[in-house]
C-alpha cells in the first residue's frame, strides 16, 4: 500500500527543511508504524496527510505564541512540552519543524517511549527528551526521580503544551494546565467538536485558570482539507 502523497510535491512544499527529517519518519511509520501499533491499518496510505501534515498545521501557531510568550520572558526561549505524544504527533513533527526549541515528550507507555526514542534517533533530533511519565508526574512541585532529572533545573512547568487527540476538554484541562507555567498557553489540534467541548468545560477551565480560548482553521496543505488548533492561555 503506497501513501498518496508519496509522489506529490506537497509534503516538501509544506515541511521545507523539515522533510528530509520526516520523510525518514514517514518511511518508518509506513514500515513498522502498523505491525507495533502506532498507527491503524486504514492510515498506511494516508500517513502524510493524517499525522505528519496534521500535526505540522500547528507550527505556525506555536511560533505565533512563542513571540508573545519571549516578549514577557526576558528572551528565554519558552519549552515545549508534548504531552500523551504516543507514536509521536505532534511532538515528533514539532521538534522537527522547530529544530532550535527544546520539545519534551512526556508519554506514560513503555513500547511507546522505546519507539519514541527510536525515532529521535534515528531523525538525528537533538532538541528532544523524551519523559516516561503520566501528566500528573510532570506536575511542578511534585515531580520526583529519573522524571525531575529528565526536566529543566528548576522546573516550573512548560511554557508551551501541545497534544492531539488525548482527551475532551472536560477532562484535558485537569490534565494539561497543572502542568503549565503562569501565563503559560496550551496549544492543541482539535476536531470539529471543539466548541461544545469548550462550553461542557467551562467549569473546569475556570477552576484551573484557562482563560481566552481561541479556535482557529488551520491549513494542513493545498487541496487538503483543514483541520482546527485551539490556543487557551493560562492565568
Amino acid at each position: 500500500m503506497t501513501d498518496l502523497l508519496s509522489s506529490s510535491p506537497l509534503p516538501r512544499e509544506v515541511l521545507a527543511e523539515a522533510y528530509e527529517p520526516l520523510a525518514l519518519f514517514h518511511a518508518k511509520l509506513e514500515k513498522e508504524g502498523e505491525p507495533r501499533g502506532i498507527i491503524g491499518p486504514r492510515d498506511v496510505d494516508i500517513i502524510w496527510e493524517r499525522h505528519i501534515l496534521n500535526s505540522a498545521a500547528l507550527v505556525p501557531f506555536l511560533w505565533e505564541e512563542m513571540e508573545d510568550l519571549r516578549s514577557v520572558k526576558g528572551g528565554r526561549e519558552p519549552i515545549i512540552g508534548d504531552i500523551g505524544s504516543g507514536g509521536g504527533f505532534p511532538g515528533i513533527i514539532v521538534a522537527a519543524c522547530m529544530p532550535d526549541v527544546p520539545v519534551y515528550l512526556v508519554e506514560p507507555m513503555e513500547r511507546r517511549v522505546e519507539w519514541l526514542h527510536e525515532v529521535v534517533a534515528e531523525l538525528g533530533l537533538t532538541n528532544v527528551t523524551v519523559v516516561r511519565a503520566r501528566a500528573q508526574e510532570v506536575t511542578p512541585g511534585h515531580v520526583a526521580g529519573n522524571v525531575k532529572s529528565l526536566l529543566p533545573r528548576g522546573f516550573r512547568g512548560f511554557d508551551i503544551a501541545t497534544c492531539r487527540a488525548v482527551a475532551p476538554m472536560t477532562k484535558l484541562t485537569g490534565m494539561i494546565f497543572p502542568l503549565l507555567a503562569s501565563g503559560g498557553k496550551l496549544v492543541t489540534l482539535k476536531g470539529r467538536s471543539v466548541e461544545a467541548e469548550l462550553e461542557k468545560a467551562a467549569k473546569e477551565m475556570k477552576k484551573y485558570g484557562a482563560v481566552h480560548p481561541h479556535v482557529y482553521e488551520a491549513p494542513v496543505g493545498e487541496g487538503l482539507e483543514p483541520t482546527r488548533v485551539l490556543v487557551v492561555n493560562k492565568k
